[in-house]
């Protein structure tokens, strides 16, 4: 400790008010009335270390006409009920290692500057409900025991709860985070509700023992994270970071103008990602999830390698990259191709080096073997079959299917590959497929035709010519 404490005795942590040498907690009626008249509005309230029970904080806040200046409260142990409704501090508010032993209500107070927190312990409900902090707020390491409650509070430069623990009902409904909040570490023994928060949110590596609702209008993180429930998360306008989360229940995941990275996953439940706005999943790598439902999403740049059960995959309304048009003429078989525009995924571009699909084969990174390419051509090919199998736009599922076909081409690499190509696509692409048969048939027509004609000049019987007498 870095203050004088109490004579009263070894065991006395509050800090000493001078003269006396004692704190307020241990001072005779007399004095103690001298040190509070001595209080002003806006002046320094020290307590640190001092036993403060309801009616010491009562003649305080009234001492101070509920308009206190800098406050520091450290280690401070309030043993009746807190409230500071209508109390507005001037400064910033220290109460790092408080133990409030009944009721901690700041409900409607204001603090002008920062407020910390920090590895408080509350052993009652803890109430912030329409609180507004113009500064910074810190809750690290803090334990709340009862419920807790922080909804429509504002937080202008943004709240720290890092490695917090929330042993009963948390709500931040309705809160404004500033500059954000974050949550690195926290733990939820039951429901927590974050919804209709205005903010960014960081939940890495926290853990849900209950249901969670999520929601921001800034990054959303949950990196990490782990639910032992249902975790369901609406965001707007913003990034979502959910790579390694891990949900024992339902995942629920609202987009709206957003962009969501699950990759790493694990969705032991049944879980359901929809979008709308232009929203977008930008990676399902490694993710296992047995069922995982994508509506109305945009699919273009979300790479699949490693998904764990394609076929628990269910997809409508979906977009994904096109591929361009044209011809193309090589000495590779077959040597006249030409692309009609059909869906891909990512890993296909990636597989394939480029944008277009100009290539006949695989692009192999630098010091990859063929063998491996031709593997992720494989599972791809795998991959494109099962997810045609579950897709409710007959169009989408019909350019699975021919792109399952065409990496089953490149991951073989046999001289029937490319020469069936055109007639084992013919289940798949009936326009390229009829193309292919006319020109075939064109080919061998003029073939015959030609063959006739020469067979017919060269084998007609010579005749003599005639003589005129």
């Amino acid at each position: 400790m870095d203050w004088v404490t109490c004579a009263h005795s070894a065991a006395c942590t509050g800090i000493a008010r001078r003269p006396y040498n004692l704190c307020l907690a241990h001072l005779p009626p007399d004095q103690l009335a001298a040190a509070i008249g001595e209080m002003a509005p806006g002046r320094l309230l020290d307590l640190r270390g001092t036993v403060v029970g309801g009616d010491l904080l009562s003649r305080l806040i009234e001492a101070t006409g509920a308009r206190p200046g800098r406050a520091r409260l450290d280690r401070v142990r309030f043993t009746g009920d807190v409230r500071l409704s209508g109390v507005t501090f001037a400064g910033d508010v220290s109460l790092d290692g408080a133990v409030f032993e009944r009721l901690a209500s700041f409900f409607g107070a204001r603090f002008e500057g920062n407020l910390s927190l920090a590895d408080a312990r509350f052993s009652r409900e803890l109430s912030m409900h329409g609180v507004t902090v113009r500064g910074h707020v810190s809750l690290d390491r803090a334990v709340m025991a009862r419920d807790a409650l922080f909804s429509q509070a504002s937080f202008g430069r943004g709240l720290s709860c890092e490695r917090a623990r929330f042993d009963g009902y948390a709500t931040f409904d309705g809160a404004r985070l500033g500059d954000g909040a974050t949550f690195r570490g926290a733990r939820f023994g039951r429901t927590l509700s974050f919804r209709k928060v205005v903010g960014a949110a960081g939940f890495d590596a926290a853990h849900f023992a209950a249901n969670a609702y999520l929601s921001a209008t800034g990054r959303l993180s949950a990196a990490r994270a782990r639910s032992d429930a249902s975790l369901d998360v609406s965001v707007t306008g913003c990034g979502v970071d959910l790579r390694r989360l891990d949900v024992a229940g339902a995942t629920t995941l609202r987009l709206t103008g957003s962009h969501a990275d699950l990759e790493g996953a694990v969705l032991r439940g049944p879980a359901t990602v929809t979008g709308r706005g232009g929203a977008a999943l930008t990676s399902l790598r490694h993710v296992d999830a047995r069922s995982l439902a994508l509506y109305g999403l945009d699919l273009s740049a979300c790479r699949f390698a490693g998904l764990a059960h394609p076929a628990g995959v269910r997809l409508k309304d979906c977009r994904f990259a096109l591929t361009g048009r044209g011809v193309r003429v090589s000495m590779r078989r077959p040597m006249l191709r030409w692309f009609s525009r059909r869906s891909l995924l990512a890993d296909e571009r990636a597989l394939r080096g480029g944008p277009g699909l100009e290539e006949s084969g695989p692009s192999l990174p630098p010091g990859e073997p063929r063998d491996a390419a031709d593997l992720r051509a494989g599972w791809l090919a795998t991959l494109y079959a099962e997810l045609g199998r579950r897709v409710d736009d007959r169009g989408l599922s019909l350019d699975f299917a021919f792109a399952a076909t065409e990496m089953r081409r490149l991951a073989g690499h046999r001289w029937w590959g490319s020469a069936s190509w055109p007639l084992v696509t013919a289940g798949v692409r009936v326009g390229r497929a009829a193309g292919w048969l006319v020109l075939m048939t064109a080919i061998a027509a003029g073939a015959m035709l030609l063959s006739t004609a020469q067979h017919a000049a060269h084998g007609a019987p010579h005749q003599p010519p005639a003589v005129h007498h």
